[in-house]
């Protein structure tokens, strides 16, 4: 006669409720940041084609886009900014009238509660698409960019960002952000660092999105290695040292096991994933061609992420997966 187990792992898998009941990772409005791209222009929602349902927009249309992040009770937008002028230094991301402090006073007068997260770089702004000033020899100059992400952060922080997010892997940027908004007085206005951000395939839409792609050369000479995860811990350590109120890990869903050991190298500072634009426009291509369901993916994956020890994710995909959340309890 076959013996049957006496224990049987389908008992608790039964039913709707019951796997609600003991689910370990719960996957909530309250876990997703909403990245948004604010262009200097009147009129302006334009369709990012490698990104569908994300838009370069510009300050007219900031009210309807807030309010429905808000209704959706998505906590916080990170803000990316493409400015009507670039030049070698970027030196419109430092201006107190830019486009992203100007898009941060009125988001806070839409909704004065919704966090917004300014990300400090400067690809953006400068005409040459690397993250900061550049030497003589055309390299990065990582201490003259210090100097100059320490006032872009004042200037952010004047403007009402409630979180300072420095994104281009510099030496000693947070020190040097800490210092700068301490001396002007933001001294509780917290640094959420990008302290492990690989050189990854995985950004080719977002550098489309934010009209940032290097005109020359790459980046590897500062974003890490993808090869590497024990120089993702040191990178980590670096900047809580330095006074990093919390990190991020970019990207999430190839790095799943460097987020997973920096969470348990630091399980007191609150830890973010990126879910990358080449991460969520898979996503869609695949849905576009009828090989997946596109909603169930997307939330497995980002419930796979958080599961791995992130705090929260910062994601194209918040507010239809916030949308969802809301809508369904047979998840």
């Amino acid at each position: 006669m076959i013996k049957f187990p006496n224990t049987r792992m389908q008992r608790l898998r039964s039913s709707v409720n019951l796997r609600r009941l003991i689910r370990e990772t719960e996957l909530t409005q309250n876990d997703l940041i909403q990245p948004l791209f604010i262009k200097h222009g009147k009129g302006v929602k334009q369709a990012i084609t490698s990104m569908p349902g994300q838009f370069q927009l510009s300050l007219d249309y900031l009210e309807e886009e807030i309010q429905e992040i808000s209704q959706l009770n998505i906590p916080g937008v990170i803000l990316f900014g493409i400015p009507e002028h670039k030049n070698a230094t970027g030196s419109s991301a430092l201006d107190d009238n830019g486009i992203i402090q100007q898009a941060i006073r009125k988001i806070k007068t839409i909704n004065k509660e919704l966090l917004v997260i300014s990300d400090m770089c400067f690809c953006e702004y400068t005409d040459h698409g690397h993250c900061g000033v550049l030497n003589q020899n055309n390299q990065l100059d990582n201490d003259a960019t210090l100097e100059l992400l320490a006032k872009q952060s004042i200037s952010h922080a004047k403007a009402g960002a409630d979180i300072i997010a420095p994104s281009g892997m510099m030496d000693g940027m947070v020190a040097a952000i800490r210092q700068g908004l301490d001396s002007a007085g933001f001294i509780n206005t917290p640094i959420l660092s990008y302290a492990v951000k690989y050189a990854s395939s995985l950004y080719g839409p977002f550098r489309e999105a934010a009209e940032g792609a290097p005109q020359f050369g790459d980046r590897k000479a500062y974003q890490m290695d993808f090869a590497n995860s024990n120089e993702a811990l040191r990178e980590a350590a670096l900047d809580v040292n330095e006074g990093a109120d919390m990190l991020i890990v970019k990207p999430a869903v190839n790095y799943m096991d460097v987020i997973y050991r920096i969470k348990q190298a630091h399980p007191e500072i609150p830890l973010g994933a990126y879910h990358v634009s080449g991460e969520f426009a898979m996503i869609k291509a695949a849905a576009a061609n009828g090989w997946i369901d596109e909603h169930k993916v997307a939330l497995e994956i980002l419930t796979s992420i958080k599961r791995a020890g992130a705090d929260f994710i910062l994601t194209y995909y918040a507010k239809e997966i916030a949308e969802l959340l809301s809508k369904s309890e047979n998840i």
